[in-house]
């Protein structure tokens, strides 16, 4: 099973004609993770052809609105298409009090649960865990309270070696699992079959860290270290410095900083003010620093 991250939106502020406000689709272990809900979310993740009912959590960064003013109306669809399942939204405090607001006076009635998991730690902490992936906060420095996200696989397990298995008739199908997870298996005779002969190295375990609105921030780096692949903002360029730091946001050159620091395998830049028509600018800027850096290329599912 691959990982596979389809950026749907990645502009700062208002969408323009070409291009969305910060979302992200996020398929990790046969999970689907919403991660930000800017302004006409829904209909990307329509050209994407990605099933709504798939998503079962959902996380905001923050409350500006570029980053969750698609929530509502992505809710509300829920609703038309006749959803069920609950769904579990994280985001800041606050955040149960505008979207129950809104549905409260719009008399939207959802027909099913949502859940609200509200953050206010300035600490990096674990808000979603089942048995094959964990999700954790990075706390951010932007304007208000901003927290990233890290998505992390857990350990696999090991592939069975069905060649050398199959010469023991005394290995049943119901030891599989124990082997899996690295156990040798005893023979009658007592003989110890180690689990390296009868298994081979599990398939590697990625990760994912997600990382907008913030100034620039060295404390993120030991939560991100060694990520696979890191989304980070670059709203300005590095001559804008003063205005980056003003508006609590990063440059090119700084989010490459932070990458080379962290050791991450691939940086994704994101997050542009719409001063910049060329972006090809911020790129040219980070691989100064960090030569595997890219733009985000929206709706095209990048593999992690």
């Amino acid at each position: 099973m691959s990982t596979y991250l389809t950026i749907l939106g990645f502009n700062s502020a208002i969408p323009t004609v070409n291009s969305s406000p910060t979302a992200q689709f996020l398929e990790m272990e046969e999970r689907a993770f919403l991660i930000d809900c800017g302004e006409g979310t829904q209909v990307q993740l329509r050209k994407t052809k990605a099933r709504f009912s798939k998503i079962n959590h959902i996380f905001i960064s923050h409350l500006h609105g570029d980053h969750c003013f698609g929530l509502p109306g992505l809710i509300a669809s829920f609703r038309l298409l006749g959803r069920e399942t609950p769904l579990h939204v994280y985001g800041p405090k606050g955040i149960k009090e505008m979207m129950e607001t809104i549905f409260k006076i719009t008399e939207t009635h959802k027909g099913f649960e949502v859940i609200y998991h509200e953050l206010e730690s300035k600490k990096s902490e674990k808000v979603f865990e089942d048995n094959r992936v964990e999700v954790y906060t990075i706390p951010l420095d932007h304007r208000i309270y901003c927290n990233g996200y890290l998505f992390r696989e857990k350990p696999k397990e090991r592939h069975l070696n069905m060649a050398e298995i199959s010469k023991y008739s005394e290995i049943e199908t119901c030891d599989y699992h124990n082997l899996k997870l690295g156990k040798d298996f005893i023979l009658s005779d007592s003989y110890v079959l180690k689990n390296e002969i009868l298994t081979t190295e599990p398939s590697k375990s990625v990760s994912y860290a997600f990382c907008s609105d913030t100034r620039y921030l060295e404390s993120i780096l030991p939560i991100i270290e060694n990520v696979d692949v890191l989304y980070h903002e670059s709203t300005f360029l590095h001559d804008l410095k003063e205005m980056a730091d003003y508006t609590g946001h990063t440059t090119a050159l700084e989010a490459a900083r932070i990458a080379r620091k962290a050791n991450v395998g691939k940086l994704i830049l994101g997050h542009f003010s719409n001063r910049y028509h060329d972006l090809n600018v911020f790129t040219d800027e980070a691989k100064e620093v960090f030569p595997n850096s890219f733009l985000p290329k929206a709706l095209e599912p990048v593999k992690i």
